[in-house]
């Protein structure tokens, strides 16, 4: 099996790269403090990469899920500071059967973001478990009521795909009113919303009774959209170190000649790479529909979450005193790190899925199957 990527998809990786060093780069974004700019989307569109066309001679095809795996890791790199990730991996899939909507993101018309989280409720598109927020019909009209948290892009956000539960069951609907309240958090390149919904109109994009099997599809993706930006953020982090170690010298000689800054550097490079195969995996089942894609997103956003935050913290070390300061970009990188790692669960809670799959047995049993100790274990003890 062939996992490399073709001439096409290394030639958008050369694309991507250039447009992003000459236009936003890791130091603008640094100087812009990570703040959105409305007209970038609309820059990214001009390029092909909101993932949709508005061609009818394409037959309405965009970007395949491996070219948009290019886009992620190379705008993980730069920490693009607008509604990527939230409009084409966690909104694109419930805008599928919307043309209307779907043409206004193509022509970088539209952003979105998916709303899925409430204060009482689920906080993982894997739960669904006590959603408060009502849909309404009345006649072919339908609103909402209801209130959700955590919603990422939710100021840059043109629409927000919201699930809610009517007598039918869980579905997703469109909103573009409601009342937005911006979140401060400790990432200002991702920051988050509170929604609220007193009645607004909705538009229906997956019928309930659907919303469960629509979200699980949506969370496969969005992991692997994930596993993908933190390889870029990690790549990001260990060419910092490398350069730092290369350029600084202390008693005649380059850092990185000494053990342990070189040895720090490896070990962040090594885990990198090794998060890298398994995000192309995941991104190649995405892509696929292949059986293992669940598994596979779910492995490989645990492994380079922890991955890109280790090589954040190895550069810093490297970089010394200077990596702790405000003013150098280590502290973003390593912030957009930690909130990928926070995302649907830390690793832990994602390998208890991997376990789970592999074992055929209930999560809760693979905890305690993990828990238990082998028998080398207990002769040590």
């Amino acid at each position: 099996m062939d996992f490399a990527f073709t001439d096409e998809q290394e030639l958008l990786r050369s694309q991507a790269r250039s447009f992003l060093a000459e236009r936003r780069s890791l130091e603008a974004v640094a100087e812009r403090e990570g703040s959105f700019e409305p007209g970038s989307w609309q820059e990214l569109a001009e390029l092909g990469w909101t993932g949709v066309s508005v061609s009818e001679e394409e037959g309405g095809a965009g970007l395949g899920f491996l070219e948009e795996a290019v886009i992620f890791e190379e705008l993980g790199r730069v920490l693009y500071p607008g509604p990527y990730f939230s409009t084409i991996a966690l909104a694109l899939p419930a805008l599928a059967g919307h043309a209307a909507l779907l043409q206004r993101v193509a022509a970088g018309e539209l952003t979105a973001t998916l709303a899925h989280a409430e204060a009482a409720g689920p906080r993982r598109l894997a739960d669904t478990g006590g959603l408060a927020t009502e849909a309404r019909q009345d006649g072919a009209a339908w609103t909402l009521a209801g209130e959700k948290v955590l919603v990422p892009d939710l100021g840059s956000a043109g629409t927000v795909v919201v699930t809610a539960r009517s007598g039918g069951g869980v579905g997703l609907w469109s909103v573009e009113g409601g009342a937005r309240e911006p979140v401060e958090t400790m990432d200002s390149t991702r920051p988050y919303g509170v929604l609220r919904l007193d009645g607004a109109p909705a538009s229906l994009l997956v019928e309930p009774g659907s919303g469960e099997e629509a979200l699980a599809q949506i969370r496969t993706r969005a992991l692997a959209a994930l596993a993908l930006e933190a390889v870029g953020v990690g790549e990001a982090a260990n060419a910092l170190a490398i350069e730092h170690a290369s350029s600084r010298e202390q008693f005649g000689r380059a850092i990185g000649v000494y053990q342990a800054v070189s040895h720090s550097v490896v070990d962040g490079y090594v885990g990198v790479e090794l998060a890298r195969s398994l995000a192309y995996w995941a991104a190649w089942c995405v892509a696929e529909g292949d059986e293992q894609a669940a598994v596979a997103a779910a492995a490989a956003k645990a492994h380079a979450a922890e991955a890109a935050v280790a090589a954040c913290e190895r550069s810093i070390q490297v970089h010394g005193g200077i990596g702790f300061t405000w003013e150098h970009v280590l502290h973003r990188l390593y912030k957009r790190a930690q909130w990928i790692q926070a995302f649907e669960g830390f690793a832990p809670v994602l390998r208890r899925e991997v376990a789970s799959a592999l074992l055929d047995v209930s999560e809760e049993e693979s905890t305690e199957l993990v828990q238990q100790e082998t028998p080398v274990q207990q002769e040590v003890a």
